[in-house]
This record gives C-alpha cells, sequence and structure tokens, in this order.
C-alpha cells in the first residue's frame, strides 16, 4: 500500500515515515509543485498533505489533482485548527483533518479508516477474481484448489490488478506503483511480468480475462 507524504519540514516528514514504513510504502514531496506531480500518476492509496508548503500551498494541490479526477483519499495535517481552515479543506475535496501535534496512534488509525472506506478490499486476507483467489498474507494465489506459480513482483502486479477490478491501470502506474520512481530499471520490465501472468493464468483458460489494452496499460476484466 503506497502513501504519498507531502510535508515540507524535512526532519517531521522523515519522523512520519518512520512510523509508517513498517506498514506502508511511502514516498515524499517537500513542496506543492512536487506533489502535484506525484499524485498525478494516480498510484496513491491515501496522500497526507500539509497546508503551508512551498511554490503551491496544500489547499491549490487539493485544487489541482481533484481537478484531474483524481480521487485518492487526502489527510490535510497542519498547524491550521480553525474552523474555517477545516471547512476550506473539505470544500476543496479533502477526506479528513488531523491538527499538529499529533498521537501516532491516531495518525495510523485515520489513514486506516479512510482507506477501508474508499477501498474495502484492501484489508481482507484473501482477493477474489471468479475461482481465482489470492491470500494476502502467505503470498499465495490459486484457481479452483491449484496454486499458481507467481514469482515476486508477478503476485504484486496480479493484486494490483486483482484491487482494480474491470478498470485499466496503465504501463506507468503499474511501474511506478510496485517498482518505484527511482528504480533502477525501465517501464519495459511491466511487459516482462505481464507476459509471466498471461503465461500462468492460461494453464486454465484464465489468460482470456488478462487483458492487454494495446498502447495503455493491463485490465482484468
Amino acid at each position: 500500500m503506497k502513501i504519498l507524504l507531502v510535508e515540507d519540514e524535512k526532519k517531521l516528514s522523515d519522523t512520519i515515515k518512520e512510523s509508517l514504513e513498517d506498514e506502508y510504502d511511502i514516498e515524499q514531496a517537500f513542496d506543492g509543485e512536487d506533489a502535484i506531480l506525484f499524485a498525478k500518476q494516480d498510484i496513491y492509496d491515501v496522500i497526507i498533505l500539509d497546508l503551508m508548503l512551498p511554490i503551491k500551498n496544500g489547499y491549490e494541490v487539493l485544487d489541482e489533482i481533484r481537478a484531474e479526477g483524481i480521487s485518492v483519499p487526502v489527510l490535510i495535517l497542519t498547524a491550521k485548527d480553525a474552523l474555517n481552515d477545516k471547512l476550506k479543506g473539505f470544500k476543496k475535496g479533502a477526506d479528513d483533518y488531523l491538527t499538529k501535534p499529533f498521537a501516532k496512534e491516531e495518525l495510523k488509525a485515520r489513514i486506516e479508516a479512510m482507506i477501508r472506506r474508499n477501498n474495502p478490499n484492501y484489508f481482507q486476507k484473501e482477493l477474489t477474481f471468479k475461482e481465482l483467489r489470492l491470500n494476502v498474507n502467505s503470498r499465495k494465489a490459486y484457481i479452483g484448489d491449484a496454486e499458481l506459480n507467481l514469482q515476486g513482483k508477478q503476485f504484486d502486479m496480479l493484486e494490483y490488478l486483482l484491487n482494480a477490478q474491470n478498470r485499466i491501470i496503465t504501463k506507468e502506474q503499474i511501474f511506478d506503483k510496485i517498482w518505484g520512481f527511482e528504480s533502477e530499471t525501465t517501464a519495459n520490465v511491466v511487459e516482462v511480468y505481464a507476459s509471466g501472468i498471461r503465461k500462468e493464468l492460461k494453464k486454465f483458460n484464465y489468460d482470456k480475462y488478462f487483458k492487454t489494452i494495446r498502447g495503455v496499460g493491463y485490465m482484468l476484466s
């Protein structure tokens, strides 16, 4: 699960990252411009957004990502605690609001609550599509009683598509979500892993559900 943390105070940002990174994959942005650039990839499960940011403030970030149709849950994290500030944030599309200073336990609870509201499947131990089952804890996949031979990021890629059933996911989104912006490999690796998944699904005639949208990406449908 991937979180974009937007906080210009590096020490605080690093502290928040340390408190969350055992449970989530955290990527950091330190100004509003980078926040918009990252958010437009539409690969995050939650965005934690400070309001007082360099270049563009948090309200402007919210305006731009919502105008792009990006519906990722946003938790505003700020020292501003006036009612008008909170209402302004909610009107611009924020999902929750946490005032500094805060307890890390409350931050974690609010993040989990937003994820549950947005996609309850994320906290299920098993994801399903017809007779295809992925056990998230054991990282094993089955069709019926037969186990699929999925290696490493093949499982991650199939899990991503299962969580986004009937929705096209671009190659760039898959690459950024699973390999990350700083990966030394290229987005072409997505095609290699997609081919491996398709071959495994073909043994059970499930490759017909793993669809390639030429020039765009993939979907499970």
